[in-house]
């Protein structure tokens, strides 16, 4: 079955999403997502989207995680989703920027109060002695903060790729698999079928 392009690539991006959400096992916003480092070794994750519009795809980290220095240095990613269950993957690329603090705050109030916690006691992506040394900065930060709210962390927010290249593909008979690709072109996209 070919891939049918819609004038808009993000249409067709919800329509495999909404597939995906009803038939991928665990997580079918796991995507991963690759960036740059300082010495131009490519370097991969996985995180969960949370968010996808016009302006872009948009997911939640430490900010002096590796990825957050990658992101903030270089302002370039690209994400693949890949959905077994339904033999599809999706590939963006495109530039990197941080979202608006209001929408980070938003986003922080909306999580898990262990979460919260979490993200002021991981010094996420640098040495830890053992696990009792990130517990012992749970019970910390679970103190300062006693039965209030708690507030998001200064290095803690989001990033949104704007999308100008995606890939959709599907797998086909006889490894024909198909490909559609959307580059941003002006306001509007051009769209070109690949060979396998």
């Amino acid at each position: 079955m070919s891939i049918t392009p819609t004038s808009d690539p993000l249409d067709l991006f919800r329509a495999w999403f909404d597939a995906a959400k009803e038939r991928e096992p665990a997580d079918p916003n796991a995507v991963a997502l690759a960036t740059v480092a300082a010495d131009g070794r490519p370097s991969l994750r996985m995180v969960l989207l949370k968010g996808a519009d016009a302006r872009g795809f948009v997911f939640y980290t430490n900010y002096e995680s590796r990825k957050g220095q990658e992101l903030l240095a270089t302002r370039h990613a690209a994400l693949c989703f890949h959905w077994k269950s339904l033999k599809r993957q999706v590939r963006i690329e495109g530039p990197a920027a941080p979202v608006e603090a209001e929408e980070a705050d938003a986003y922080f109030a909306s999580r898990d109060r262990g979460s919260q916690l979490g993200a002021w006691a991981s010094l996420q992506s640098r040495p830890m002695g053992g696990k009792m040394e990130l517990m012992g900065r749970v019970a910390k930060f679970t103190a300062q903060f006693g039965i209030g709210g708690v507030p998001r962390p200064p290095h803690w927010s989001g990033f949104r790729i704007r999308h100008e290249r995606l890939e959709f593909w599907q797998d086909g008979r006889f490894r024909l698999h198909d490909r559609l690709i959307y580059a941003r072109e002006g306001a509007g996209w051009k769209t070109e079928v690949l060979y396998p």
